[in-house]
């Protein structure tokens, strides 16, 4: 059954406000990917807090103005999807993960504010930390100068008591 008018209209208002929200928004090929692969797929993204949508390209282009991801209208064509996140970190290394086991997966490309991300743009987001894995690294870095500090704080007291030792000796 085809959509209404008024489906099409609120398909679009929606998808525009996913659009402006995200971080990124990365267009993939899916020809061929069956149900069960999908939904695994998907399941993977939310886990990330990311979306993965089957698109309408005709309405996904209309949606897409004024947002980043018209910069990569041109590859709304064919079976498409677009993945969207507030991480870009996280849904990258997903679809690229997914992509590897499934050929027929194809990431085209995408946008990330207001730059436009060629497909080896996003194999290099996915190569990067994740968000709790540099969370965790500067709760690492915050701590250690704390015990640098201390250490150096002890240390002249320590050279103070050696030289007065040492005085001390040789009287």
């Amino acid at each position: 059954m085809p959509m209404t008018r008024t489906q099409k209209k609120e398909l679009i208002e929606v998808t525009s406000a996913k659009l402006s929200k995200a971080g990124i928004a990365l267009v993939v090929h899916n020809n061929g990917l069956t149900v069960a692969q999908v939904s695994e797929l998907r399941r993977k993204l939310r886990e990330v807090g990311a979306e993965f949508k089957v698109a309408k390209n005709r309405l996904v282009k209309i949606a897409a103005k004024d947002t980043s991801l018209e910069l990569v209208s041109d590859l709304l064509k064919g079976p498409t999807a677009i993945a969207t996140s507030a991480d870009p970190v996280s849904v990258a290394k997903n679809l690229v993960d997914f992509a590897k086991t499934n050929e027929k997966l194809v990431i085209v490309g995408g946008a990330f504010g207001a730059q436009k991300l060629d497909v080896k743009a996003i194999e290099a987001f996915a190569k990067l930390p994740s968000l709790d894995e540099l969370r965790a690294k500067i709760v690492g870095i915050l701590q250690t100068p704390a015990t640098r500090i201390a250490g150096v704080l002890q240390a002249p007291a320590g050279q103070i008591a050696r030289v007065v030792s040492a005085h001390a000796s040789k009287e």
